[in-house]
């Protein structure tokens, strides 16, 4: 059993028979009243994301989840192909399920697959990703790294804002937790 005030961000618990992730969490003291625990959570089976209120003492049962190294192999209609690289055993996720996570997936890149007994529940990425630019505005000539930037789309179809000397075709490395530009990647 895990308290509310123990949940974090990633961690996934069973609460009425449902397999709930922790998108966010954050205490919450109003002026009046007790300390509440604030959370974005999402239904992992349906996909379906909304926020909540606990009481810090609220206990629920947390889940073991259990990770296996797999490699995207491609989608095809509303599935992710995925394949196990000790038993080459393929694994199918619906792209309803892991629709976030897609943005950062290249094809042959390897992640981790997650699994709640024998259900397969979602993908786990890496901290970061390398992506190419494939759409950007043109670089503005003398942009320093303290610009507001610019919106550049990635080869996975991710938009990320990136300083304004980056151009189309350029490699970065892309934070997954947030989704942010950290650097170009090493050439």
């Amino acid at each position: 059993m895990i308290a509310a005030s123990d949940l974090r961000a990633g961690m996934t618990f069973v609460q009425d028979g449902k397999l709930i992730k922790v998108l966010d969490a954050s205490h919450h003291k109003p002026g009046k009243g007790n300390t509440v625990m604030r959370m974005k959570l999402r239904d992992v089976r349906s996909g379906s994301t909304y926020d909540t209120t606990f009481r810090p003492d609220e206990k629920f049962e947390k889940a073991m989840i259990d990770t296996k190294p797999v490699q995207y192999l491609y989608s095809q209609d509303d599935v992710a192909i995925f394949m196990d690289l000790e038993t080459y055993e393929q694994y199918e996720i619906p792209i309803a399920t892991v629709q976030e996570e897609m943005k950062f997936i290249l094809e042959n890149m390897e992640v981790k697959i997650q699994f709640f007994g024998d259900e397969v529940i979602g993908v786990m990425l890496p901290s970061s990703v390398v992506l190419k630019v494939v759409e950007t505005q043109p670089s503005i000539k003398g942009a320093t790294v303290t610009g507001s930037g610019k919106p550049a789309t990635m080869e996975t179809g991710l938009v990320v804002n990136v300083p304004d000397f980056i151009e189309e075709g350029e490699t970065l490395e892309i934070n997954t937790a947030e989704g942010t530009y950290q650097k170009r990647a090493n050439k």
